[in-house]
């Protein structure tokens, strides 16, 4: 029996509404700029550890994510596996602690400033919001796809319609109520993402007979592997690719170490660790954050290679052809087709908590980076509610722009990238920031101008899967990529993420030899 639409429309409004009373208790509490910035740097730690899942865990990884499971196989659970243990443990407990030292230390609000004060150098802040605000509107237009699909499929109402409302009830909150309101609405969203996920693997070990019934039908499918993928390594979506093979590479460079080292140096979960008021509630966080993220990243995974068994059983076809070759369709289309019309409602608002989250972490990190550390650096007005407002708004328009203009299938492979430039510009320099008492600030800014511009560079020239989209090697050289097979299929932080490593190295041990010198 169908849902009423009536009650469809209903729920989503509760649901909306319930967002925006969060948002408006956030906007009651949000009265210093140190309040819209921070949340007043004392968080409860359930809602730093929702609101930190939540803000990870958007609708890239549900279906974008769920989708590349289902044409590459279950080989991504081990990004799971480096998600609760880079993602949670050592992100929480070796970094989160002593950034939330530093930042209480130095007075920093924001990602940038905290890279600037630690290291005494106000280009670091400069630098550091340049390539948050060229780098992040790729990663929120890419949240914002996946939100709109699934609106555009359930409601049947138009994309751009989807899009542009589904932004616009996100940046309400996010304006109004700044960082509070965006980690109350996370800790909401939180939960229910966490019923949400919990109720779609049972039904879904239901729907295809079963735990073990469900996992050997799909070893079983493994001749059913496209030649394509056949070719390029792959074994079945129940196994790893070949060792070595072109596809090995994509999922272990580009989705498991991309986005599993990636996640430590992401500027919108690292003020997440600043909202402490204390390391113990960075302790608390721990005992939530981990099964919270199991749940998210390991169901999706896992629903996404098992729709392949599904979609096989009822349509003769493996889950990608099924969806029309659209990676990014095939949760949407799994969903409203295979579970309970009551369920198909639930998963919507599952997705769009996971989107919104995100989002709104998104909207305000960029916001604040454009006024902040860019326009006002230095200056009072940087610490204006009203014109963080104008920031949020300004990158909530560009983000709907460039999500309007990106092609399909684009989820999983936007957010890797947003990760991986992440990793390489900002790791290496915030690992010794946090941690040296004397911190090379020459290092610093020669580690992240290196890393970045060498991921840009391989990113542009060498890596398939986006020079070919780019177009820009094939112009300036006659050829997709300037190399060979394999550091055509290598990710770029392989690559980037060292060499900014060992730069910040050689600076840092310089500037120890010569404080030691100086003390001689």
């Amino acid at each position: 029996m169908a849902v009423d639409p009536v009650f469809t429309i209903v729920l989503v409004l509760v649901y909306v509404a319930a967002t925006l009373v969060l948002g408006y208790l956030g906007y009651k509490r949000t009265i210093h700029a140190e309040d819209y910035l921070l949340a007043g740097r004392d968080s409860h730690p359930v809602i730093i550890a929702l609101s930190y899942g939540a803000a990870f865990i958007s609708t890239s990884a549900i279906v974008g994510f769920g989708g590349v499971a289902a044409n590459l196989g279950m080989g991504l659970i081990w990004l799971t596996v480096f998600n609760i243990g880079v993602g949670i443990l050592l992100a929480f407990v070796i970094f989160g602690k002593k950034t939330r030292e530093k930042g209480a230390e130095t007075g920093a609000v924001t990602f940038p400033d905290l890279m600037g004060k630690i290291f005494h150098a106000p280009k670091l802040q400069l630098i550091s919001g340049t390539i948050i605000l060229l780098g992040m509107p790729l990663y929120t237009a890419a949240v914002l796809i996946g939100g709109a699909r699934f609106i555009e499929t359930t409601l049947n109402i138009s994309y751009t319609t989807a899009l542009i409302g589904f932004a616009v009830i996100v940046a309400i909150y996010v304006i109004y109520g700044g960082l509070i309101a965006v980690m109350y609405t996370d800790a909401f969203q939180g939960a229910i993402m966490l019923t949400g996920m919990t109720l779609l693997l049972v039904l879904t070990y239901i729907a295809v007979g079963g735990v073990s019934a469900g996992h050997s039908a799909l070893n079983a499918m493994s001749g059913l592997v496209p030649e394509a993928l056949a070719g390029q390594g792959m074994t079945g979506w129940a196994s790893m690719p070949e060792l070595g093979s072109p596809i090995w590479f994509t999922l272990v460079t580009t989705l498991v170490l991309g986005v599993g080292i990636g996640v430590l140096a992401q500027p919108q979960l690292v003020v997440r660790f600043m909202t402490a008021k204390e390391n113990r509630a960075l302790n608390r966080a721990v005992l939530v954050g981990g099964p919270f993220i199991l749940m998210m990243t390991g169901v999706a995974f896992t629903v996404g290679a098992l729709t392949n068994v599904y979609f096989y059983e009822h349509m003769g076809k493996i889950a990608v052809d099924a969806a029309g070759g659209n990676v990014d369709s095939v949760i949407p289309l799994y969903i409203n087709m295979a579970m309970p019309d009551l369920f198909v409602i639930i998963f919507m608002l599952t997705l769009l908590s996971a989107a919104m989250s995100t989002l709104s972490s998104l909207f305000h990190t960029m916001g604040t980076a454009l006024v902040c550390d860019l326009w006002g650096r230095g200056h009072k007005c940087a610490m204006s509610l009203k014109a963080n407002q104008v920031g949020c708004i300004v990158m909530m328009i560009i983000s709907l722009v460039l999500a309007l203009a990106m092609p399909a299938g684009i989820i999983a492979r936007a957010t890797a990238m947003f990760m991986g430039l992440c990793a390489s510009a900002f790791l290496p320099a915030f690992s010794v920031g946090v941690y040296s008492k004397n911190p090379s600030k020459n290092g610093a800014v020669a580690s992240m101008i290196t890393g970045a511009s060498i991921w840009l560079f391989y990113t542009v020239f060498v890596h398939t899967a986006e020079a070919k989209v780019l177009g820009i090697s094939q112009l300036l050289t006659g050829s997709v990529t300037i190399l060979g097979a394999p550091w055509t299929v290598i990710d770029p932080l392989i690559i980037a993420l060292p060499i900014s490593a060992i730069v910040m190295i050689i600076f840092q041990l310089s500037n120890r030899v010569a404080g030691v010198r100086c003390q001689g």
